[in-house]
């Protein structure tokens, strides 16, 4: 992902401007290369935050540099005592979510009369379902955790109730230019399920040679018994929105775009 043009917005917050390929289409559409008016839209820079059933999630919240101390406090707590996030590690649409601080200092690529005159927290998160199913169970889950981790943050008004909530991520949130998933098909659940039937399938190898056959049939009976609700297939979510299709129509394109351009000794798109 490359990074995001930012300017400020309120309440204290960042607003994060579309990146420029809306002119970068204009200049390639307007340039010889460009051959099929059909092969390329002006979404195809925009691309979703989708791939299959997952969501690709980054926020970046301003934080005073006085303040930043206590969401480090926070951060060393969370981690002694795990109890503490028992709420957000029970909600199984979660791949991934992470907290972490960004000093002013530590901005890659700027000189000190360019660095923010604020510290950052950025929280990164994967998760399967739509953007408001996963606010409203974070809300739901841990609404006190959440209310400690972006304490510090400038202006944020809290995980309860639940609109305001919901307008702060939004304004602050850093969409992704590219998104992929290893197993867009498949959300936690599937990949748990998955897992252990490769450990069953393994136990079965392994006695396999050292019993007789009926011995051997009547653990593999118990095996399947044991892994039969794991053996549905993994397949597409339920429709909640038409992001995901959209997101591959995008995609192909890109990828269609990329090859032919190399084929035709061309640069990629920018």
């Amino acid at each position: 992902m490359r990074t995001p043009n930012l300017a400020p917005a309120k309440p204290g917050g960042l607003h994060v401007k579309k990146p420029c390929g809306q002119q970068a289409f204009l200049a390639f559409r307007s340039s010889p290369a460009y051959r099929d008016k059909n092969t390329l839209e002006l979404n195809f820079f925009f691309m979703s935050n989708v791939a299959g059933k997952a969501y690709g999630m980054n926020v970046l919240t301003p934080m005073h540099p006085r303040n930043t101390w206590i969401n480090r406090l926070v951060f060393m707590l969370g981690r002694i005592n795990p109890a503490f996030l028992r709420g957000l590690l029970n909600l199984s649409i979660i791949h991934f979510a992470r907290w972490f601080i960004i000093k002013r200092s530590d901005w890659p690529g700027l000189t000190p009369d360019q660095r923010p005159a604020n510290d950052y927290m950025f929280f990164v998160s994967n998760f399967n379902g739509t953007w408001d199913q996963y606010i409203d169970s974070f809300s739901d889950g841990i609404p006190n955790g959440l209310d400690l981790f972006w304490y510090s943050s400038i202006g944020y008004p809290g995980s309860v109730p639940i609109t305001p909530f919901k307008n702060y991520i939004r304004l602050n949130q850093v969409d992704c230019e590219y998104y992929y998933n290893a197993t867009p098909a498949s959300g936690q659940r599937d990949i748990k399920s998955a897992l252990r039937v490769w450990a069953a399938i393994e136990y079965l190898q392994q006695i396999a040679l050292s019993q007789s056959a009926d011995q051997f049939a009547l653990a593999y009976a118990r095996v399947t018994q044991k892994i039969q609700h794991n053996l549905p297939s993994a397949g597409p979510a339920p429709i909640a929105s038409t992001d995901t299709q959209t997101a591959d129509r995008n995609r192909l394109r890109l990828t269609q775009e990329f090859y032919s351009r190399l084929q035709r000794g061309e640069s990629p798109p920018a």
